[in-house]
């Protein structure tokens, strides 16, 4: 498949601009997905043809950690994918998809680089039909340790010379003021941010129809933390998309590639009784 070019990133093929995916839609290698935190906004209307990845129900287990990879080998093959398809994510947290795959290895992987309300203003195919394509075949293979780090591996990292914890969530959740972005507090979780975390909010990093910045903007936004040669980053957020969302600006637009996510961020962390926290 031909891609739009993205000049300047390090791998312009991972985004696709609207116009190439609405004249792509019905092409028998293509997958579309939707990943949101809950089915209220797909129900409302979708591009043609995409399934739903609810975060909480598909991803997240009750704990807020990610399922395991028999579950995730369901969904995959729930949602008609093969090891040959090209898949696009898009909606709330396309990035949490994007690199989901990747951490098992699926090789054509992409995303909207808009919005879905950039999608609707621009008029392009929308449907509130839900056609569930055919079941595949696909064993997934085992994870790329490369890019996730687990809670032992972030909890190593804290102050560590050469390791940058990165936390991508807004200013008063570090602070402490709130648990969850809305503002809510967590039963039994504890408020604030990873010791030696360098904060630097993911807002800003697309523009006002959902499209990622420019390599110069990129690296302005990131330019407090040193991303020399050898610096290992690791992003946290409160369930993983935002995270996720730094990791895909870090490594596949600006080529930083010593960069893992860690997916049970914040919703993991501060509901471990023994993780260290500032402020405590």
């Amino acid at each position: 498949m031909e891609i739009m070019d993205s000049e300047g990133y390090a791998h312009p093929e991972v985004l696709v601009d609207t116009a190439w995916l609405a004249g792509h839609l019905h092409d028998p290698g293509l997958r579309v997905v939707e990943v949101d935190v809950s089915p209220a906004a797909y129900r409302e209307g979708h591009i043609p043809g995409a399934v739903l990845w609810n975060v909480y129900q598909d991803l997240k287990d009750g704990d807020y950690r990610l399922v395991d990879r028999a579950a995730i080998e369901r969904l995959v093959q729930r949602s008609g994918i093969t090891r040959e398809s090209s898949v696009v994510f898009y909606g709330y947290a396309p990035a949490m998809g994007f690199w989901l795959v990747k951490l098992f290895g699926h090789p054509q992987a992409r995303i909207l680089n808009a919005s879905r309300a950039t999608w609707q203003r621009e008029c392009r195919p929308w449907t509130t039909d839900v056609d569930a394509p055919a079941e595949t075949h696909y064993p997934l293979p085992g994870e790329d340790e490369r890019i996730r780090a687990q809670q032992p591996a972030v909890e190593s990292a804290i102050g560590e010379s050469g390791r940058i914890i990165l936390d991508v969530r807004t200013a008063p959740e570090y602070r402490g003021e709130r648990f969850w972005p809305s503002g809510c507090m967590e039963e039994g979780g504890r408020a604030g941010h990873i010791p030696s975390a360098a904060l630097v909010p993911i807002d800003g990093l697309q523009d006002e129809n959902g499209a990622f910045r420019p390599p110069a903007d990129l690296r302005r936004h990131f330019s407090q933390i040193d991303l020399g040669a050898g610096q290992e980053v690791i992003p946290y957020c409160t369930i993983g998309g935002r995270a996720c969302t730094a990791w895909f600006a870090l490594t596949q637009l600006m080529g930083h590639d010593r960069t893992r996510v860690y997916d049970g961020s914040w919703a993991e962390w501060g509901r471990m009784p023994a993780s260290p926290i500032e402020p405590s």
